[in-house]
């Protein structure tokens, strides 16, 4: 199925409808053949009543202007010095993108307005060092930008500031969107650049959280594509802010901006508050995804098949992994409180979460509540996926002696032969068998 696919997209209208989105787009992204596709992605969030601000950058198109006219420029992104030329270059690109945004805009019938909300001063000397015209942002004014949205119009926000003496100066735009998130109480904040989501390690991250990404920028800064840093500490900055996702995605795929915000699996790096995903107890409402969820690994026979109502019996041994309000994940704990142990059953993740360490997370839980039961052991069993157990929780292969008699006894009765592998809980974790930290193996989307 698409991600553009009307059933999938109408799954998120009811938390989307009427809130705010920033886009904040580069000017690489503008000069982009996509741009116009990427235009009709935000004509179909105003369409659900979604309530879009444009911020845009120009940095792409201040090298291409300074080079016209031979005049060298240190950087291009609003975070350098800025001399009085430089500060001309960048008025004129600037106002030359937010025309052709608002000419796209006009294009897809979205009535939008350039606005001077952002009240800037200058961002001083550094270091010993006058940054001249760059600017950082003061204030933004909230009652222009809310009446705009309630009118149905798209404000259009340049990298630049203005004070109240007149004078104009450069701002970074990433810096101007995190503020606007902030002030607007945005509930998506979507970074849009050349670059396939935040790269870190030679990796693309699907998705981190707050505090993993704040670990990584701690501790493996020099891991990050420098190009890419920006955004990074700006993600964190409006995160940290009170925004509840922010995205990092390319502006070059297709539909791209609608895959990212209409499905689970995005294409690019999700930035998500701790709340974002949650392991909880099953319940019975969740039946029908949770068949739906385990029914790939039955046909694989990873799974032994489960009935509605063997589920529903041993509704309260069951445990889902959520994200967003969907079920991705499913884990199982049955006691054997009479030879302290407990059994580790029907870990499940849907195919589209896979290799993203959700099984890890879920086995890491129910392995800790086993403990506050009062287990001393925990055993699996499997076919296929044994070695998973092996190398990354720690497990070793066992006997059918090592399982309960119970457990014999049905285990015997099956005929699938399967690995029987177990593990202590008394002993120390092996720092083989937690996910690594931080972000070098995020959580998932």
């Amino acid at each position: 199925m698409k991600p553009t696919d009307l059933r999938e997209i109408l799954h998120y209208v009811p938390q989307f409808r009427d809130r705010v989105f920033i886009i904040a787009i580069d000017g690489a992204v503008v000069a982009d053949e996509n741009f116009g596709n990427l235009l009709l992605d935000v004509a179909v969030l105003r369409s659900l009543n979604i309530r879009i601000v444009l911020v845009h950058g120009a940095g792409h198109q201040i090298k291409i202007l300074s080079e016209r006219l031979q005049e060298p420029i240190s950087n291009y992104d609003g975070a350098g010095v800025t001399d009085a030329a430089t500060l001309g270059i960048a008025i004129t690109a600037a106002t030359n993108v937010t025309h052709e945004i608002l000419e796209g805009l006009k294009l897809n019938d979205i009535r939008a307005a350039q606005t001077n909300a952002v009240e800037a001063v200058p961002l001083g000397i550094i270091k010993g060092i006058d940054h001249q015209h760059t600017g950082k942002v003061h204030q933004v004014d909230i009652e222009m930008l809310r009446t705009l949205l309630d009118k149905g119009i798209v404000p259009v926000i340049p990298p630049l500031g203005f004070d109240g003496n007149g004078h104009t100066y450069r701002l970074n735009s990433d810096a101007v969107a995190v503020e606007m998130a902030r002030e607007l109480g945005a509930v998506k904040l979507m970074f849009i650049g050349s670059g396939n989501g935040l790269e870190i390690d030679g990796k693309v991250v699907p998705q981190i959280s707050v505090k993993e990404l704040e670990a990584a920028l701690k501790n493996f800064a020099d891991k990050f594509v420098p190009e890419m840093m920006s955004k990074a500490q700006h993600a964190l900055q409006a995160s940290q802010s009170g925004v509840p996702r922010v995205h990092i995605i390319s502006g070059q795929v297709d539909e791209g901006l609608l895959a990212e915000v209409f499905s689970n699996e995005g294409i690019g790096t999700l930035i998500y508050t701790d709340e974002y995903q949650a392991i909880r107890k099953a319940m019975r409402k969740d039946l029908r995804h949770i068949m739906a969820l385990i029914k790939p690994s039955i046909q694989e026979e990873q799974l032994i098949k489960r009935t509605r109502s063997s589920l529903d019996k041993h509704i309260g041994e069951y445990f889902v992994f959520e994200i967003d309000n969907n079920i991705v994940g499913l884990i199982a704990l049955h006691p054997h409180p009479e030879q302290k142990m407990a059994e580790l059953a029907s870990l499940a993740v849907s195919p589209a979460h896979e290799n993203r360490g959700i099984g890890t997370k879920l086995a890491l839980f129910v392995e800790n509540l086993a403990r506050e039961q009062g287990a001393e052991r925990i055993f699996c069993l499997s076919t296929q996926t044994f070695t998973f157990f092996q190398h990354k929780l720690g497990y070793t292969e066992g006997t059918t002696e090592d399982l309960p008699p119970a457990r014999r006894e049905k285990y015997e009765q099956s005929g699938r032969n399967s690995k029987v592998l177990v593990k202590s809980l008394t002993a120390p974790v092996s720092p083989a068998a937690l996910p690594r930290e931080p972000a070098l193996t995020p959580l998932t989307n």
